[in-house]
């Protein structure tokens, strides 16, 4: 690992300040990949800032019918919250099973979104949900802030605060672990919205990171039933195609995972 000087603020607008002052930082939240990262010396950021602890980025509320969660929170604290259990039980289940207990004691859901990992299981909850991502600097739908692997719109400096979920009708989330790293293979967040509408997120499978599914979005939209997707497959070209599977096999995890997501949601 190369030096780097360690920084803990007080406050976001002090991590802010120290962003901009430095020549090449990095936020650390939980650091379950930028860690490892540095240790092979495949980064070398002068400065690390870390919000990991800032009070204004922790936590879990309702209002109405949207849940919010602040970006710091721990991927077992969104697992185990009486309030996301509550009004999006998919999106618990989600967190829960993200790596290992480790990485779900240290990872944060604003680390993993800002990292765009493109088998992370978050960035298909967040766009099947149809979620929206406050940051320091501005609001985005989670549609927009996703930018292909391992990129987001994120602009130098710019630190995710929170992330806000509108409870839908019913929603549920199956995934295919890859069985050392737990990561996604195909995981799908399947979504019926309080209007009627529907939303399939896939990640794991996309060779751009994640995507929605609309011709399965239309066929669940006409019968919200496993049935419904029957006629359907999912084009492979497109999908990833790595020494853990084909992206024939992705295509058919797709449409799998999402028959079993849309049981699950009932």
């Amino acid at each position: 690992m190369y030096a780097t000087t360690y920084h803990r603020p007080a406050s976001l607008a002090e991590a802010s300040a120290l962003l901009a002052n430095a020549d090449e930082a990095k936020i650390l939240a939980g650091g379950m990949t930028l860690l490892p990262t540095m240790k092979n010396r495949l980064a070398a950021p002068s400065d690390l800032v870390d919000v990991g602890r800032l009070a204004e980025l922790a936590g879990v509320s309702l209002a109405g019918d949207t849940l919010t969660i602040g970006a710091a929170t721990k991927h077992y604290e969104v697992a185990g919250s009486a309030t996301v259990k509550g009004a999006i039980p998919a999106l618990a289940k989600l967190a829960g099973g993200i790596g290992d207990p480790q990485v779900r004691h240290m990872g944060t859901i604003g680390g993993s979104i800002s990292n765009n990992d493109p088998a992370a299981d978050y960035p298909a909850g967040l766009v099947g949900l149809g979620a929206t991502v406050t940051t320091s600097k501005r609001t985005l739908a989670a549609e927009d802030f996703f930018a292909g692997l391992f990129s987001t719109v994120l602009d130098a400096g710019e630190i995710v605060t929170k992330v806000s979920f509108p409870v839908p009708a019913k929603a549920a989330y199956a995934k295919f672990p890859n069985p050392a790293s737990r990561y996604a293979m195909a995981g799908v967040m399947v979504v019926k919205a309080r209007d009627g509408s529907v939303r399939v997120a896939v990640t794991g499978a996309g060779g751009n990171g994640v995507f929605r599914w609309h011709a399965a979005e239309a066929a669940l939209a006409a019968s919200f039933s496993a049935a419904a997707l029957d006629g359907l497959s999912v084009d492979a070209g497109d999908l990833m195609s790595d020494i853990h599977g084909s992206s024939e096999y992705r295509a058919n995890l797709v449409k799998v995972m999402t028959q079993r997501a849309v049981a699950a949601a009932g």
